[in-house]
């Protein structure tokens, strides 16, 4: 890539900064322990973990926002946690709260990992998935109604956020006030998010809604045209792992983009980034093809990472020297 667009699309990364982005989907609580492993248990053949340490961050659509937030942007996140000690955390972790719900009838969420010699032992997982009731889709869908921003973040891990009134309710009202939507979408409910402005899944995602292949430059390119025949969105990124990512415009050339990941350390909440950064581009006038390259270029940076991970501007910005062999600063 030459210095020119390069310094164009860091110039998009200033323009981050005051976004007002409503973040609408799941919440949860990522819980990491973290210790080693120095022996197998005798009572069965698992590692026995010695802690050293235990840490908590958000996860889910509370990681978007978060995304958003060490971009220089403003999140609004709005989604539903329990009456429980891990429900009061999240409220209080943010300084803006009244868009979270309290449903004392549902646990918060919570993914807890167990970390040793920076490698993932075993994740469990607190959840139920049954959807929101009729009254907290209400005063979500109420709640969005009156606050005023600049793009909507749905951020879909199907625990039971995303339901078919509320995505028609919520994305009425973005297409009534002309205002961009930006999807990262589970199989099971991708149908809802139509129109949208960009829908982000992965490969595998993709493998399952289109029932074609999706590994290959030309198996993605073929499979992303066949699931813009079947949902009305403009923009289209399939994250393709260690291949890297594809990005669509209706009517464009694809444009396929290799990873920049050096190192893998933990994927968690990579996705996140991606959309965070993604949706923050668009916003601030980027083409898809500049929108793809800071994504692709965040996710390759959160990657590298333990735990739930986010990425700063001058973090992006020099990912961007790194990754096109410039030294010069942007």
């Amino acid at each position: 890539m030459k210095a020119e667009e390069l310094k164009k699309i860091a110039k998009i990364i200033s323009r981050f900064e005051d976004r007002r982005v409503v973040v609408l989907g799941d919440l949860m609580l990522d819980r990491y322990i973290w210790g080693r492993v120095s022996r197998i248990s005798p009572e069965a053949p698992v590692p026995v973990v010695e802690v050293s340490q235990s840490t908590s961050s958000l996860g889910g659509a509370g990681n978007v926002a978060h995304n958003l937030l060490n971009l220089g942007a403003y999140p609004l996140l709005v989604g539903v946690v329990g009456e429980d000690e891990e429900g009061r955390w999240i409220r209080g972790l943010m300084a803006e709260s009244r868009g979270i719900f309290t449903d004392a009838k549902r646990p918060t969420t919570v993914k807890t990992r167990i970390i040793a010699h920076h490698q993932q032992v075993v994740r469990v997982d607190q959840e139920k998935r049954r959807p929101v009731s009729p009254a907290v889709e209400s005063a979500i869908a109420d709640f969005i109604k009156s606050r005023d921003f600049d793009g909507l973040i749905v951020s879909d891990y199907n625990k039971g956020i995303v339901t078919r009134t509320l995505m028609a309710k919520v994305l009425s009202l973005a297409r009534s006030r002309r205002i961009p939507v930006f999807v990262d979408p589970k199989v099971e409910n991708f149908r809802l998010f139509t129109p949208a402005t960009l829908l982000a899944p992965n490969h595998l995602e993709v493998e399952r809604i289109v029932h074609l292949p999706c590994r290959t430059d030309a198996e993605a390119e073929q499979a992303g045209r066949r699931l813009m025949e079947q949902v009305s969105c403009r923009y289209l990124i399939i994250k393709r792992g260690e291949q890297g990512m594809s990005a669509f415009e209706r009517g464009r050339k694809t444009v396929h983009l290799p990873t920049i990941a050096r190192e893998v350390f933990d994927v968690t909440g990579a996705g996140d980034t991606v959309l965070a950064v993604s949706a923050l581009a668009l916003l601030a006038g980027a083409s898809i093809r500049e929108a793809a390259v800071l994504a692709n270029t965040a996710g390759g940076i959160v990657v590298g990472k333990i735990g739930t991970a986010t990425v700063t501007p001058a973090e992006l910005r020099q990912g961007l020297l790194r990754s096109n062999g410039h030294r010069k600063r942007l």
